[in-house]
């Protein structure tokens, strides 16, 4: 099933990966967010527990090598057209992550990733709901 009009909603999820006083973000480089600063991630596939499917994600968006960690964010990202169908509808579960590994490099469908300081995101164009999910979640504010 395609991501553009789905069926039914569909799961991702995103990896809270901070280190050193930093974040690890994502430029998408496909819609839905195209060409904004988020927190790296995907769809979840068939059989991948959340865990699994954040691991894989950013290992290949961003070339690391993190260990997920528990949920703690859930949200609804709902997209609609001009006649109001729904063009994209995601459940998406941001969990914790540890850096493992690895250097950044982009990959996949991410133009850039790299590591942002707090005072770096009035610099970026950041999805909003990145900015909401790094305040509530870990304090984390431009």
């Amino acid at each position: 099933m395609g991501a553009e009009y789905p069926k039914v909603p569909l799961v991702a999820v995103g990896a809270i990966v901070v280190r050193d006083s930093r974040v690890l973000l994502v430029q998408r480089g496909q819609p839905p967010s195209e060409g904004l600063w988020a927190i790296p991630g995907g769809r979840v596939e068939l059989g991948e527990t959340l865990q699994e499917a954040a691991e894989r994600e950013i290992r290949e968006e961003t070339g690391l090598t993190i260990r997920a960690r528990n949920p703690i964010y859930t949200f609804d990202f709902i997209q609609r057209d001009e006649d109001e169908g729904v063009r994209f509808h995601y459940v998406i579960v941001d969990l914790l992550a540890d850096y493992v590994s690895g250097a950044v490099q982009p990959g996949d469908d991410a133009h850039e990733a790299r590591w942002v300081a707090s005072g770096e995101l009035e610099e970026l164009s950041v999805n909003r709901t990145t900015l909401e999910v790094l305040d509530k979640v870990i304090g984390f504010t431009s």
